[in-house]
């Protein structure tokens, strides 16, 4: 029998490693619609594409970018419009679908 002790904890960056990945992982994200989660998720991907380098492409200091995107908090709109912007993540509206619809209602 495995101990619990024996699994390898579960890690999402190691699967975030191509464009296509990350941009499932994003989509699943959002359909949740849930702020803090989103910002964890850009989280993740900063984490695989390396802090130190999103946070110096996004004009941020690594500290900030740890704190913005922890998931414990919500970050401002234009911190993580420019850590979008320094993954090369583009968000992109469409109109709901009429069952998107009438689940909001």
């Amino acid at each position: 029998m495995i101990k619990a002790s024996e699994l390898k904890r579960f890690d999402i960056t190691e699967h975030l490693d191509s464009e296509e990945a990350i941009a499932e992982y994003l989509t699943i994200v959002l359909e949740e619609d849930d702020p803090a989660l989103l910002a964890a998720a850009v989280g993740d991907i900063a984490k695989a594409r390396g802090m130190t380098q999103v946070a110096k492409d996004a004009g941020l200091s690594r500290e900030s970018l740890y704190a913005s995107l922890g998931g414990s908090t919500i970050p401002r709109f234009d911190t993580l419009h420019k850590v979008m912007n320094a993954l090369g993540i583009k968000l992109v509206a469409v109109p709901k679908t009429p069952t998107d619809l009438a689940s909001h209602r």
